[in-house]
């Protein structure tokens, strides 16, 4: 039998989504060195899988992004014996390329954030993390959303049908306020492609969890370098039919993630060893630079979920 145990981390729109659609039980807050996470765990069974949903910002969306408890959240799913965490995220888009309803399968990270962004605040623990994004699960995305696997990025990007784009750079910035004007056009100038503030430290975290980790993330609006200054512009927008919009571009988008994640489950439910080349199943086999026998054996057992079998 297969110990594969997916995680699914909701952001706006999708957390709620999923719920409502999962049968199952909610799991008891975990708890964790860091704190509850930001919401019970839903357990629910995709195509054989286990599942485990969590809403990154807590019921009702009370959490603000910046205050998300994102080391309890990785903690509690890999004390669950999460093993593969497909996460979501509303984004800004930075390129004309990527319209509002649009779904982005992003394979790099720009970080802005100024978040504690480690477990390990004891020992010197350095994962590797050039590809923050599983190339493995973000490739049964890629073939779930209908990308053949030997597409070139460009091809897949022209050629889909469904409005999912199959790379992007995502720029994590910190919020909870958006940017400004001269940050978007910054942003555009460095190669971002996307603007969210929830993929990071997630990603980092989930690495350090030996977690594979992968985002679907859904473009609700253009990020404001797009939007020419307010002394030059001769109607004003009615916010409220503005937020009307986002609300339905995430609502499109969300529907598409959604199915997106179920066709990537069965995917992976019909052939479980094709994530046996997640790297991050053995992130940390050369990330501990720390003398082993100097960590306190406290901070040992603290952390035993995560790095336990490396002191054995």
């Amino acid at each position: 039998m297969s110990d594969i145990r997916i995680g699914l981390i909701g952001g706006s729109g999708l957390g709620a989504a999923i719920t409502q659609e999962a049968n199952g039980g909610v799991v008891n807050i975990i708890d964790t060195p860091f704190g509850p996470p930001a919401s019970p765990i839903l357990e629910t069974n995709w195509h054989g899988l286990p599942v485990f949903v969590l809403s990154r910002h807590g019921p009702g969306h009370t959490v603000n992004p910046s205050q998300v408890p994102y080391r309890a959240n990785i903690f509690a799913l890999k004390k669950l014996g999460v093993t593969h965490i497909i996460a979501s995220g509303a984004v800004g888009s930075l390129r004309e390329e990527y319209k509002p309803r649009d779904v982005v399968i992003p394979d790099q990270i720009i970080d802005k954030t100024r978040r504690v962004s480690t477990f390990y605040e004891h020992a010197a623990v350095h994962v590797e993390f050039a590809e923050p994004f599983c190339p493995v699960l973000r490739q049964i995305l890629i073939e779930s959303a209908g990308g053949a696997a030997n597409e070139t990025r460009n091809e897949a990007r022209n050629e889909s049908r469904n409005e999912t784009h199959f790379d992007g750079c995502y720029v994590a910035m910190e919020g909870p306020a958006f940017s400004t004007r001269a940050e978007s056009l910054m942003h555009r100038l460095w190669g971002g492609d996307l603007i969210g503030m929830t993929a990071m430290p997630e990603a980092k975290l989930a690495k350090e969890a030996e977690i594979a980790y992968a985002l679907v993330a859904l473009v609700t609006d253009y990020d404001c370098w797009k939007h020419p200054p307010a002394s030059q512009q001769t109607e004003k927008p009615d916010p409220f039919v503005l937020l009307s919009e986002i609300i339905g571009h995430l609502k499109h988008a969300t529907d598409n993630a959604v199915a997106l994640m179920k066709r990537a489950v069965e995917r992976i439910a019909a052939n479980p060893s094709v994530l046996d080349a997640c790297p991050a199943s053995h992130a940390l086999k050369l990330a501990i630079w720390s003398d082993k026998s100097s960590i306190d054996e406290n901070e040992i057992r603290r952390l035993a979920p995560l790095w336990l079998k490396y002191f054995q």
